[in-house]
């Protein structure tokens, strides 16, 4: 037994004197740099019917991502599905819609897109109560990491067969107030061989955890597309139109 005493306060000695040691040998440091950010995204710009630049009429703005499919630098293939693509076959189509165009063997970047939006409402009649976001597929990821991360920038969030990281909802802190402000309404098929239906379904559960009501619309046989029907469908419209955020909430 006095041996085993013994050997414990040996260990414990050695174990301080390496704490020591190793608190000797280590100091705090700081690194700092400055980031220069070039940027140039090509755009696809709807202005609705009767719109004019300097009209006081203010117009809801629609900011959509498109897929893995459109990446490139031939800016019409961004109108093939979505809102750009509604906004071109419907007489009465009331937003503001911005298209964006990721490049090629590149994903979103919600620093980027952010700062698209500012430059957006710099120039043009919106409302800055309305501004919404969605996105199909690699767009749906972009939709849910830019919605999470910066909710007050948006009134509504529709991500399509996309998927995010729970990390995003997990450490929300301060900014859950403007998640459980801000409308989010995500779809996905049941068959989908893509991106599983579980993405989905994960963000939502994840959201409902910390208070924050995030509807799942889910189509029982579509496969990756479930985007048509959504983007075709008058509701979703109506459904975004109902979200408004005051301009300065947080």
């Amino acid at each position: 037994m006095r041996n085993l005493f013994v050997l414990g306060a040996a260990l414990a000695l050695l174990a301080s004197g390496a704490n020591a040691a190793n608190s000797s040998m280590q100091t705090p440091q700081q690194f700092t740099y400055r980031k220069t950010l070039d940027l140039t995204l090509n755009y696809l710009l709807f202005l609705p019917k009767g719109y004019e630049d300097k009209g006081e009429k203010k117009w809801p703005l629609i900011l959509f991502l498109h897929g893995a499919g459109e990446r490139g630098n031939d800016i019409w293939k961004v109108a093939v599905h979505g809102p750009p693509k509604q906004a071109t076959n419907l007489v009465e189509f009331p937003f503001i819609v911005v298209s964006p165009q990721c490049p090629d063997n590149q994903v979103w970047k919600s620093e980027e897109l952010l700062r698209l939006l500012d430059d957006v409402r710099g120039k043009y009649a919106v409302d800055p109560t309305r501004v919404y976001l969605t996105g199909l597929s690699m767009g749906g990821y972009g939709t849910w990491s830019l919605g999470l991360t910066h909710p007050e920038q948006f009134a509504a969030i529709a991500p399509i067969c996309g998927g995010g990281e729970i990390i995003n909802v997990l450490l929300a802190g301060p900014r859950t107030k403007a998640l459980q402000t801000m409308g989010i309404w995500a779809f996905h098929g049941a068959k989908d061989s893509v991106v599983p239906l579980q993405e989905s379904e994960r963000m939502v559960n994840a959201l409902g955890k910390i208070g924050v009501k995030a509807k799942l619309t889910v189509y029982p046989e579509a496969d990756h597309d479930s985007w048509s029907e959504t983007y075709k469908n008058p509701e979703f419209y109506q459904w975004l139109l109902q979200h408004q955020r005051a301009p300065q909430a947080k």
